[in-house]
């Protein structure tokens, strides 16, 4: 991929005047920042269902997304987790999916539980560990799909990381594993209580592997998405997917706007592994390949490096031109992820010597803003909040 160096990104009026067109339909979406905020640092917007405040076009310039809720300080994707992330103040608040066996979608970012719940000490569940290969990875453990729904709601939500975020681990067990329709309802509550819509960014989870397998996602969510009044290009939701054809499959059947997320340079993804498709992500962030993701989604959401890479040092280089190159096919970019931690940033970063210690995470969000890039999803939504805020002032706006 081709760079370019600091000068070449307009961050300011050329990249305002794009994303400031109307937007012209959910599969040719340009979109506009800079929508007023409410308390909190929120998009001002009424409650209810298909109501305004809805649009891609109403997200605040450089969204703050909570990764998993806000999952650097509680068990992520549970609703202690989201409840924190709202409460911060965070513009869209993050949901993976996975099914039960019994078809129901629950919120984990995989359908290995066995380090975010507490299945290894429930003897009952013994029997249910097993190995299986998953996008092509080998995995022994827990999984959702060998589970009811009431099976999973015995669990209890544990912190993934614990050695890096012990804090986390005073509330292991205060959580059960929540149902994406919990969620939506809570957004629903929530939503009446502040007067506006809550944004929710939802992930399908490895949906090539579980159509196969009898449990396809997409007319699941959508059933779901169409009986909470989230199947517009209005609903304050925002579909994702590391593989293109889910999101393709999700434009069919239903208007709510979707992002092509993107992982590292080289890779490709499990959907086109899967079919033969030759294209890696090298292909995707091309402008060829960003013009066909144009056709059926509204953004990408690609990995950091993607944005700037990192030298053999770990630390940042010289920004692509995928920023560039995206806006100019009216795609927005929500990348992903911002940690506070050392062991997460660039090395020209970190500070001190504890690889779980925070290091320079405002310098770090700040050199990510200055890319011109949509938004940013964050474990650390307070943080990632006031570096926007300061980004911003920097900038006057």
């Amino acid at each position: 991929m081709t760079t370019q160096g600091p000068g070449d990104t307009k961050a300011g009026t050329g990249r305002r005047a794009l994303l400031g067109a109307a937007v012209a339909g959910a599969s040719a979406a340009v979109i506009a920042p800079g929508a007023a905020f409410a308390q909190g640092g929120q998009a001002a917007a009424p409650a209810g269902h298909g109501s305004g405040g809805g649009a891609l076009r109403d997200l605040p310039e450089v969204t703050v997304i909570g990764h998993r809720g806000t999952s650097g300080y509680r068990p992520e994707h549970t609703l202690g987790s989201y409840q924190l992330a709202l409460d911060m103040g965070v513009h869209i608040i993050e949901q993976d999916l996975v099914p039960t066996k019994d078809g129901h979608l629950v919120c984990r970012h995989e359908n290995d539980i066995t380090a975010t719940t507490d299945v290894s000490r429930h003897p009952e569940f013994a029997s249910r560990r097993t190995a299986k290969t998953v996008d092509g990875a080998e995995l022994t453990g827990w999984f959702t799909e060998d589970f009811t729904l009431a099976e999973l709601r015995t669990l209890r939500a544990v912190e993934r990381i614990p050695g890096t975020r012990q804090h986390n681990t005073l509330y292991d067990g205060l959580w059960q594993v929540p149902t994406f329709e919990e969620v939506l309802r809570w957004a629903e509550k929530e939503g009446r209580a502040r007067g506006r819509r809550i944004w929710l960014y939802v992930e399908t989870k490895h949906p090539t592997y579980f159509r196969g397998i009898g449990l396809p996602l997409e007319e699941r969510l959508a059933t779901l998405l169409r009986r909470h009044g989230r199947h517009t290009a209005n609903a304050a939701l925002i579909l994702q997917s590391f593989e293109p054809t889910s999101i393709q499959r999700l434009s069919r059947l239903v208007d709510t706007p979707g992002i092509v997320l993107l992982s590292t340079a080289g890779t490709k993804p499990y959907d086109f592994q899967a079919t033969g498709d030759p294209r890696t992500t090298d292909d995707l962030v091309t402008p060829a390949g960003l013009k066909w993701i144009s056709g059926f989604a509204q953004g990408i959401g690609p990995d950091l490096s993607l944005i700037i890479p990192r030298d053999k040092d770990g630390a940042l280089g010289r920004p692509t031109r995928l920023v560039k190159d995206a806006h100019a096919k009216g795609l927005l970019l929500h990348p992903y992820t911002m940690r506070n931690e050392n062991t997460f940033l660039p090395a020209d970063f970190r500070r001190g010597s504890d690889p779980n210690a925070y290091g320079d995470a405002f310098g770090a969000f700040h050199a990510y803003f200055a890319t011109g890039i949509d938004g940013l999803f964050s474990d650390n939504g307070d943080t990632a909040l006031l570096a926007r805020e300061s980004y911003l002032a920097r900038r006057g706006r």
